[in-house]
């Protein structure tokens, strides 16, 4: 039996590239959260699959090898072979990462799992973080996030994030968060607890219920305002540098493909349960729990659809991006719409299609 899921600190970081049969893989996420249990999933997953002489892969925290935003070049160097990521983190190299990650107001974990598995999306993401020398294989997707927590004032409607200083992550979601009034101010989740009970910011969105509850937000705020309309969906995976991935055999390979697609499935049913669970756990401690209504939302999708195309227009390959994600929206509405109410969701009323694929060049 492998002992290869390691969660403790590294005093050493591997000088270059190992044996493609020993291999090290760390996490932007620490053990405190909960999204960490996605990654273990997979490496458990792979290691069992695998045969100990074809690979093996060592699994560190976050922060136990290197800081988390430095996953992303310790990976593209080859200092380690492979990193667990919320691509959304990398907008900064590149705007595309952005909509890998999550979009404001568009996709379900389900959409995300057709477009990458059925209609073009895998092929998407290796094109995007292929320029910087890694193979990537999303594995994890988490539904519409909590949405805001806030210390003092409810968030009842739009109005009332005027002058917030909310912990926002992502390019658009920042930028339709100032439209509507309020302040980006970003930050490292392991970093909010503190910034909120200290009164850095008034509020912040983090990620699922079950993940917020595990990063003790029911401590520090006493208001919730539902749903997450800024990222209505999440995408995690796993970065592999290339040349690592290229010393492996096409069986490895596929067996790490396969241990990726368990995990997506796994982490969808998993974190619906216990994000369930986690709401009720809010809900006794008495958190002031709202939603906004629906016509509220549907400005809010007008507003995120402009923002989207902003975005997109500014980046060709955001663009191209947002035309794959958009022209499978279009083509499974035939389908999604047909067999309402018994479908996988909305169909969403995205931004203008023909927009965004003529900023893309198409």
């Amino acid at each position: 039996m492998k002992t290869t899921l390691t969660i403790l600190a590294a005093t050493t970081i591997l000088a270059g590239p190992a044996l493609a049969d020993n291999w090290t893989m760390t996490s932007t996420w620490p053990s405190s959260l909960e999204l960490i249990e996605i990654d273990k999933h997979f490496v458990e997953i792979a290691n069992a699959l695998i045969p100990d002489e074809d690979l093996t892969i060592e699994f560190f925290e976050g922060g136990a090898l290197v800081p988390a935003g430095e996953v992303f070049g310790a990976v593209e160097s080859g200092t380690i072979q492979a990193g667990a990521d919320w691509p959304g983190y990398w907008a900064g190299r590149d705007a595309a990462f952005s909509p890998l990650a999550t979009t404001a107001s568009l996709f379900n974990a389900v959409d995300y799992v057709n477009w990458i598995k059925a209609w073009g999306g895998a092929d998407i993401y290796n094109e995007v973080y292929g320029k910087f020398g890694m193979v990537y294989l999303p594995y994890g997707v988490t539904n519409n996030e909590s949405g805001f927590r806030t210390v003092d004032k409810p968030i009842e409607t739009t109005d009332d994030l005027k002058g917030m200083r909310l912990r926002v992550s992502g390019l658009e979601q920042g930028k339709l968060l100032e439209k509507l009034g309020g302040s980006q101010v970003s930050m490292a989740g392991g970093e909010i607890y503190q910034s909120l009970e200290r009164g850095v910011i008034d509020g912040a969105e983090f990620s699922t219920p079950n993940v917020d509850l595990s990063g003790g937000f029911d401590q520090v705020t006493k208001h919730w305002s539902t749903p997450g309309w800024h990222q209505s969906s999440s995408v995690f995976g796993v970065m592999i540098n290339k040349a690592s991935w290229d010393a492996l055999s096409p069986e490895t390979q596929d067996k790490l493909k396969v241990a990726a697609d368990a995990t997506m499935l796994w982490s969808l049913a998993n974190t619906e349960k216990r994000a369930t669970e986690a709401y009720q756990s809010f809900q006794d401690k008495g958190i002031n729990i709202t939603r906004l209504d629906d016509a509220t939302l549907d400005n809010i999708q007008t507003m995120a659809n402009e923002t989207i195309v902003e975005v997109a227009c500014a980046n060709p390959t955001s663009a191209k991006v947002y035309a794959s994600m958009l022209s499978y929206v279009d083509d499974y509405a035939k389908w999604r719409d047909a067999s309402a109410p018994f479908n996988l969701g909305r169909t969403p009323s995205g931004p203008d299609l023909a927009k965004i694929k003529e900023c893309a060049g198409e």
